[in-house]
């Protein structure tokens, strides 16, 4: 976690809905029926879970989730994680799934970090400036020329652009750093987690998408999201199916309206919102939908 406090999922969702005009436009809205999660699956070949909130909290299985999952395989049923989280390679993902008790294999596993990768391949040769806590391994991070940004004021105007990718460790200090060499000199920012907030054990993180933000809210640039509600890592996810199925035959399944239901609903998805664990835990969830815009297809209160 950043060195901020933990986000309560008010504030959360009052700024998601302050952004909502960065966010992917979608017309029309589900029905929010609520039922539970092994009624609602049978119409779909594909369930695709968020991670934070749906699976896991931090580093905690959320009771069930696993065998959730087991129960849609032992039903013929294909399942896959889109998750925005970034920060770690893919190595730690799988290791982190493991040891919460999933049997997900490294296909099934599709992260805003992958769609990112994806992005900068195509992108033009520079020297980037990452978000990242440089105690962790950067994984496929490494293969870019790159530097983490600390509080070195000199590196921040060193580089050619830059990738937000994982907020622990990010103070305050770093994001004026950032702000000031962008005023400089205005570069490429890229978000590999567009997530404002995700669950731990101890409250609601920061994470990359908070800070981009606020950076296009202050500095008038447009940074470019990869990750849920953008439709890169929905494409991946499919891409990586050997038959993928009609849109129609998908089921989003997340804790997050504007990411996660937003993002299954621009793919064409059904979607299923999570509200024991996850961002919107303690709110009025009608309300949350109302006040939004954004339904989903079903109330589920776990997985």
């Amino acid at each position: 976690m950043s060195d901020h406090h933990a986000i309560d999922p008010a504030t959360a969702f009052a700024t998601y809905l302050n952004l909502r005009h960065r966010l992917p436009k979608v017309s029309g809205s589900g029905g929010a029926v609520r039922a539970a999660f092994a009624d609602i699956t049978a119409p779909f070949n594909l369930v695709l879970f968020d991670a934070y909130g749906v699976l896991n909290v931090g580093e905690t299985a959320i009771p069930g989730a696993a065998a959730a999952v087991s129960a849609l395989r032992a039903a013929g049923k294909s399942v896959a994680v889109v998750s925005n989280s970034a920060a770690y390679p893919k190595s730690h993902m799988m290791a982190r799934y493991r040891k919460l008790g999933f049997d997900f294999t490294e296909a099934e596993v599709v992260t805003s970090r992958d769609a990112l990768l994806q992005r900068i391949a195509a992108e033009p040769r520079r020297r980037w400036g990452v978000m990242l806590n440089p105690d962790v391994d950067p994984g496929e991070i490494a293969t870019l020329d790159h530097v983490v940004l600390t509080d070195d004021p000199a590196t921040y105007d060193a580089v050619d652009g830059f990738l937000l990718i994982g907020a622990d460790g990010w103070t305050e200090q770093r994001q004026t750093l950032l702000e000031a060499a962008l005023a400089r000199s205005p570069r490429p920012v890229f978000v590999g987690n567009p997530d404002l907030v995700a669950p731990r054990e101890s409250g609601l993180s920061m994470e990359p998408g908070w800070f981009a933000h606020r950076l296009a809210d202050r500095m008038g640039i447009a940074p470019v999201f990869l990750g849920k509600p953008f439709p890169e890592v929905f494409d991946l996810a499919m891409a990586r199916l050997a038959a993928p199925p009609p849109a129609g035959r998908v089921l989003m399944v997340g804790d997050t309206l504007h990411t996660d239901i937003l993002g299954g609903q621009q793919a064409g998805f059904a979607t299923a919102l999570v509200t024991a664990h996850g961002s919107l835990t303690g709110l009025d969830v009608d309300a949350a939908i109302k006040t939004s815009g954004i339904a989903p297809e079903f109330i589920v209160e776990h997985i």
